[in-house]
């Protein structure tokens, strides 16, 4: 509780964004819009989650979903994690560009904080459940049949599964840090 009983005091750090817009000409335009976030350590590590995780979710559709019977439900974890993290992670990075309040508001809370961690422990397991079961159902395949492309995809998947697991518990990390340092 604030001072007197009035409920919780919300303080704002100051600026990540410092002024927003694009620069064009002598003036900005669109200063609703805060390009200056990517420009950060947050910014870097939702952008690169989101991109990659909508390429393991185009490599897991595009390449693994005539295998899925084959590969079994670790197909289906990784298509599962990838579909949900890159739904959450795009919403975040949509809302943290065009709100500076936004940011400074989810980032401080402890859902930007748990959502990562939760994506990195779905990643990290759905990456090694995924790389098992490529490694003992498609690999053989792989050997047999020249020009059989699932192996490369879904050893690709797998592989950026995982680094992407590892940015998500960085960014829960970096989440926690601004969490502590919010209240």
């Amino acid at each position: 509780m604030g001072r007197n009983g009035a409920g919780p005091v919300i303080r704002m750090s100051s600026g990540t964004h410092a002024s927003g817009g694009v620069e064009c000409c002598f003036c900005r335009c669109c200063t609703c819009i805060h390009l200056e976030f990517l420009k950060t350590m947050p910014g870097i590590l939702k952008l690169c989650e989101t991109i990659i995780s909508g390429l393991i979710q185009s490599l897991l559709i595009n390449y693994g979903l005539r295998y899925s019977t084959t590969i079994g439900s670790a197909f289906e974890g990784a298509l599962t994690t990838s579909s949900a993290c890159f739904l959450t992670s795009s919403v975040l990075l949509a809302c943290y560009v065009v709100s500076e309040k936004s940011y400074k508001l989810i980032r401080s809370s402890l859902f930007e904080m748990m959502f990562n961690a939760l994506a990195s422990f779905l990643y990290l397991s759905s990456a090694s459940y995924l790389a098992f079961s490529t490694k003992v159902f498609l690999l053989p395949e792989y050997y047999i049949r020249p020009g059989f492309d699932v192996y490369p995809a879904m050893t690709a998947a797998y592989m950026m599964s995982g680094f992407v697991g590892v940015l998500h518990g960085a960014d829960a990390y970096f989440s926690y840090v601004h969490h502590r340092s919010a209240r």
